[in-house]
């Protein structure tokens, strides 16, 4: 059974949208430019979104200390790292708070599926790679390189309302991780997500919608 998150809220009528579709997690970007906000606008937010739904913070090569107080605050609810951090990283980041880790791979071959084994997250997210930027760049890769044996992991990178059968069934991610493909012009669109949390709830769950 897949999970859906929806990445890069950053309205508050993005946080209307996904109290009324009621996603498993939403996602709070604290990096980049297209999609970031400001800690003091995740505080606005976070109030106003049902209490049901996990608040993940997507960080790059931030200072661990703002972290730890966006996760102190309960500003979010699992920390999402998608930069350079390392084990060490991680370790520093476990010693001052009990949040879940998720690491994000950016997957160029075979090897960088190999080489996050030793990653000690709680969770792993398998992205596409791009050279100009950590994420969000709505392009795919190929899903063939995913080992059979991996652990619980999120799965983004491009991932679009007509992919989401083949995954679900044929990779069951932990959660389903999709920003670009649920936007216009830029900005998160209500019925666009809807028909991709539906989708994810129809093939997790065996839910029928009209």
């Amino acid at each position: 059974m897949s999970k859906i998150k929806i990445c890069g809220l950053k309205r508050e009528e993005d946080i209307l949208y996904a109290n009324d579709l009621m996603p498993d997690y939403i996602g709070f970007v604290f990096a980049g430019e297209k999609r970031k906000i400001s800690f003091d606008q995740a505080r606005l937010l976070k109030k106003k979104l049902n209490k049901r739904i996990g608040a993940i913070g997507v960080f790059v090569n931030e200072d661990i200390d703002n972290i730890i107080s966006l996760a102190n605050d309960n500003i979010i609810d699992i920390i999402q790292l998608h930069g350079d951090e390392d084990n060490d990283y991680i370790d520093k980041l476990r010693s001052k708070t009990d949040k879940k880790i998720i690491k994000a791979v950016r997957v160029k071959d075979k090897q960088d599926i190999i080489n996050s084994k030793n990653i000690n997250s709680d969770y792993l997210l398998f992205d596409s790679f791009t050279d100009k930027m950590y994420g969000g760049s709505g392009v795919s890769f190929d899903h063939n390189l995913l080992p059979d044996n991996k652990r619980d992991f999120f799965l983004a990178g491009g991932i679009k309302e007509e992919d989401i059968k083949d995954i679900v069934e044929n990779m069951n991610p932990y959660c389903i991780d999709v920003s670009s493909s649920v936007e216009t012009d830029g900005f998160k669109d209500y019925e666009k997500m809807k028909k991709i949390v539906k989708k994810v709830k129809m093939y997790s769950e065996g839910e029928i919608y009209e």
